[in-house]
Order: C-alpha cells, then structure tokens, then sequence
C-alpha cells in the first residue's frame, strides 16, 4: 500500500499518544512487569522507545543542518541505554519518554520542504530521505504500544496503518505478497511482524522489529 508523508506523520501522532496514554496508566509494579517482547519488562520497552525518539531526533538534527548525526554512537551504547532504563522509576522513565516525544515532534515540525529531501542514514545503516523518519517513528510507537500488554491490539490500530506496515515487512521479508494467509488485517499485520495472532495455519516468522 502507498503511504504518504501526511500519512506518515498522523500515524506517528497517534501512536505516540496511545503509547503514552498506556504508560500513563502504570505504576513503579507495572514498568517492573514483563512486556510482550521475551527478556524485557515494560521498563524495558519504554527505555527503547524512549531512546529511539531521541535517536530519531539525531536524523532530524542531520537533515536540518547538514551535520552528519548518527542515531546512535554505537550497538553496544544503545544497548547500554535500554537496559540502564529498565531500571529507572516510573515516573523518570515516563519524564524522560514525553521530553523525548515532544523533542522529536518539535525537530520534524521545523524542517523544511527541502530538509525533508536531505539524506540520512539509519541504525541499519540504509541511506534514505529524512521524510522517512516518521514512518520508522510511527512503526515503533504504534506496534510496541501493543507489545506493553496493556491491552491494545493490532486491531486497536489504524487500519492504513496496518496496511502500509505489512506491506513494509512483506517487503523486508522477501514473502510473496500474492500467497499471505487470509484473515483481517490486523492479524496478519501481527503474524507478519511475528506477534500473537489468530491465523489459523499460518507459518511460524521470527520476530520484526
């Protein structure tokens, strides 16, 4: 499915709202929980998506001035800042996940038409326009909204949404976009992305994201 800038940026919006609106629902118990996500608790996962807007932050830094900013100085220091979250208090991690969020949304909502063009390069290191930066936002706010076990769903998110990203991993994947399981949207967003799903005999995938 073809996306759109403006696409793009609602998705990320919205995302960023349900994520935050599900943390605001948790106490010091609830970040110390596990996630959906093997090996990391909801501390975890907020520290992640924390991080990743601040890092996101880095690419739009580079595309409003030119300066070459990498998202992160390496594997192991993004790493390190995940696990080092996951030991924060609640309150810190939410501090620290609406300071970022607001960070980023203020960086893009300055770039210019032209900036938007300027190459960056991502954690992968793929090369691609700085438009591209609020669709990776979007995919990690919208898809670990669901993997907090809050209880949203993938069927809780938008249905372009969901469109759009299985089109992305199919891609990513290298699968046969005319022979995917059949079912609603949502849970083949899910079993793509390898989450939980209801697909019946659908083939085990490894995790995305």
């Amino acid at each position: 499915m073809a996306r759109s800038a403006a696409d793009a940026l609602r998705w990320t919006h919205a995302g960023t709202g349900l994520f935050a609106d599900a943390v605001r629902d948790l106490d010091d118990r609830g970040f110390g929980e596990p996630s959906l996500l093997p090996g990391w608790t909801r501390g975890h996962l907020v520290a992640h998506v924390a991080a990743n807007a601040d890092a996101l932050g880095n690419l739009v830094r580079w595309a409003s001035t030119g300066e070459e900013t990498p998202m992160y100085a390496s594997p192991e220091e993004r790493a390190a800042g995940i696990e080092r979250g996951g030991r924060m208090g609640g309150a810190e991690l939410a501090e620290w996940l609406a300071r970022s969020c607001a960070a980023l949304r203020t960086g893009m909502e300055a770039l210019t038409e032209r900036q938007w063009e300027r190459e960056v390069v991502t954690a992968q290191g793929r090369t691609v326009p700085a438009a591209e930066v609020p669709w990776l936002r979007a995919r990690e706010v919208l898809v670990h909204a669901v993997d907090l076990g809050t209880g949203v769903r993938f069927a809780d998110l938008p249905d372009g949404f969901l469109r759009a990203l299985a089109a992305d991993i199919v891609a990513k994947r290298g699968l046969d976009a005319s022979a995917l399981p059949d079912g609603p949207p949502s849970e083949v967003a899910a079993w793509l992305a390898g989450r939980p799903h209801a697909l019946a005999d659908a083939p085990v995938l490894g995790p995305w994201l």
